[in-house]
């Protein structure tokens, strides 16, 4: 399946492990959805060459680009990526398109 791939990477604040898996789990994961974004993975590095890059990656299909703009203008999105950095750091983001040729 061809579409458009959100890539996003962070840290977890220190202090923050707890609060932060409790609002992954319960509203992170279920917006993201709501709002059409299927997300495909969620993983922690627990060993990184670079100190300096983050250790939490997610990633998240649309179909098209158009679906994909529309989700990352949205309010609805806007205000999940303001809860998400009361618990996060070093986020960033990214938008590739895939062919559908990627494993998981």
């Amino acid at each position: 399946m061809s579409g458009v791939m959100l890539i996003m990477n962070w840290d977890v604040k220190e202090g923050k492990d707890s609060d932060y898996f409790e609002f992954i789990v319960r509203e992170w994961a279920t917006q993201t959805n709501r709002l059409g974004l299927r997300m495909i993975g969620l993983w922690l590095s627990i060993y990184s060459r670079d100190d300096e890059e983050p250790r939490i990656r997610a990633e998240a299909l649309t179909d098209d680009v158009d679906t994909m703009r529309r989700i990352l203008r949205s309010p609805e999105w806007s205000r999940m990526q303001d809860r998400l950095m009361d618990y996060v750091e070093n986020y960033t983001q990214k938008v590739v398109y895939t062919d559908g040729d990627w494993k998981l």
